[in-house]
């Protein structure tokens, strides 16, 4: 079991399911999908670190991390805290700008054009520290704030006088897990600005060649570095190895560039770096499932046949979510959630969600359908299968309750936020220290700050949830639950009703 920034992730596989039924409660056809992707960008604006801007919507936040990257003289100001805790923990952000990018690229012609802006805004919010931490030759910064210190305390990021460890990994040490999901965010967030801001995007992608350099040069897991373990572990340690990454950062850069040896590397290290392996998640740690639906698309739309081994696995993994398929190893709730025992479980959720409607459109474009041994399956089913989930997270399952905070008439008030859980300091003006904080924390009161857009971890494998601000495992945030939610939803403001 894996204990990530105050949320565990299991490693275990799914188990088998044979059928999927809804029990009796009234399904809900007219959510107001535009106001719930406006809400889960916004959500982005309560992680801010650094000096916020005039136009920052979630007013009860307030500069913080100012002095982010003194020790090394350098400016590693700005980007997310990853959950509800005050660090900035690399590896997820990367994955987090990858996968929000991800969400433009494929579905931001469905966003409203005022939420695709906001969009982008997310986006560059991490990619201009994301720049920051690959700026000096040969060293990537991977962290700043030291996670066992920041856990202990329960302190508005505003306040927080914990120390602001900066974690760095110097060649020739490895950081390939790191570097490589760096690398794909650049090159993901390139294409997202390419028609906005070529000149930004050609900045993107020159570093996210030189984070690939980086990872694939010095190949291996930065949590196998001594001098930096005890601050990355065991929060966002490498439990799944590095190789996936580097095929990830590859595939991305392919993408990006169209450039042949990226097309090479790809081809040719698959099955050396294990890219058929573990192909049943999808997360910040594993990115098989991912990459194999990323790459198919060379093999679908442009007969990239060296390439078929990755769609074969695409497929695979598309098999498993069907619970009418000899192939099925999904396990889902009683009321239709896919549910991953371990952990935050609405990460699982959002990631799975957004890769249905992803290789939909791919078969879709080709009128292909997937053949999972005893049954054939077209975009339709996934794409109504990813409906599922949204409208189950929104607020259609047995609680009657909307795992997205600020969206519905009723929705978790507890969260396990520190800014959203003590006073703002724009009510508070006096400085709130480490342990005064724990009798906010410890209050059965709901919180005083709406963090608008965040998802919860959500409900167990009962579909229950109680709305306890201890019980992390349900009640955190996390950027990387929101990044592909937002692509998802843009997907919905368009197609309400897809078939």
């Amino acid at each position: 079991m894996r204990l990530c920034a105050l949320h565990f992730l299991g490693a275990t596989l799914f188990a088998v399911v044979v059928i999927l039924k809804l029990p009796g409660f009234v399904s809900s056809s007219d959510h107001d999908y535009r106001d719930a992707l406006s809400k889960a960008i916004q959500f982005f604006e309560g992680q801010r670190s650094g000096f916020l801007p005039q136009d920052q919507r979630l007013s009860w936040r307030a500069n913080s991390g100012l002095s982010d990257g003194w020790t090394y003289n350098t400016d590693l100001t700005g980007g997310y805290y990853d959950a509800g805790d005050n660090v900035k923990f690399g590896f997820p952000m990367a994955f987090t700008t990858t996968m929000l990018a991800w969400s433009v690229i494929e579905f931001g012609d469905s966003m409203p054009g005022g939420e695709l802006r906001n969009a982008l805004v997310a986006i560059r919010w991490a990619t201009d520290y994301l720049l920051k931490t690959v700026a000096q030759p040969n060293r990537i910064f991977v962290q700043v704030g030291d996670p066992n210190a920041d856990h202990n305390c329960w302190e508005r990021p505003e306040d927080m006088d914990t120390i602001r460890t900066v974690y760095a990994v110097d060649a020739p040490n490895p950081a390939s897990e790191v570097a490589g999901e760096t690398a794909a965010a650049l090159a993901a967030a390139s294409m997202a600005f390419k028609s906005s801001d070529p000149g930004y995007s050609d900045t993107l992608l020159r570093n996210a060649v030189k984070a690939f350099e980086f990872a694939d040069t010095y190949r291996g897991a930065y949590s196998d570095n001594s001098d930096i373990r005890s601050g990355v572990c065991p929060f966002y340690c490498d439990f799944d190895g590095y190789q996936d990454e580097l095929l990830w950062g590859a595939a991305w850069l392919r993408r990006a560039t169209q450039d042949g040896s990226f097309h090479d590397y790809i081809t040719n290290n698959g099955k050396t770096l294990g890219a058929e392996e573990s192909i049943n998640e999808f997360g910040w740690d594993n990115k098989h499932a991912g990459l194999n639906v990323l790459v198919s698309k060379e093999v679908i739309e442009n007969n990239m046949y060296d390439l078929q081994s990755y769609k074969a696995s695409a497929d695979s993994f598309m098999c498993t979510l069907i619970p009418e398929s000899s192939s099925s190893h999904i396990e889902y709730t009683p009321a239709g959630l896919i549910y991953k025992p371990g952990g935050s479980n609405l990460q699982h959720v959002t990631s799975i969600t957004f890769l249905l409607l992803v290789y939909a459109n791919y078969l879709a474009k080709t009128s292909q359908s997937l053949n999972c041994g005893n049954i054939n399956v077209g975009p339709s089913w996934l794409r109504q299968q990813a409906k599922k989930q949204v409208d189950y997270i929104l607020g259609d399952n047995p609680m009657g309750l909307s795992y997205m905070v600020g969206y519905g008439d009723r929705y978790p008030q507890r969260i396990h936020h520190r800014g959203s859980s003590l006073p703002s300091i724009k009510d508070h003006p006096q400085f709130i220290a480490c342990k005064e904080g724990s009798v906010y924390f410890n209050s059965t009161g709901p919180n005083p700050n709406v963090l608008v857009g965040a998802l919860v971890g959500g409900p167990g494998e009962d579909d229950v949830y109680d709305d306890d601000r201890v019980d992390f495992r349900k009640s955190e945030p996390t950027t990387y639950i929101n990044a592909p939610f937002v692509g998802v939803l843009a997907y919905f403001v368009a197609n309400p009703n897809p078939n």
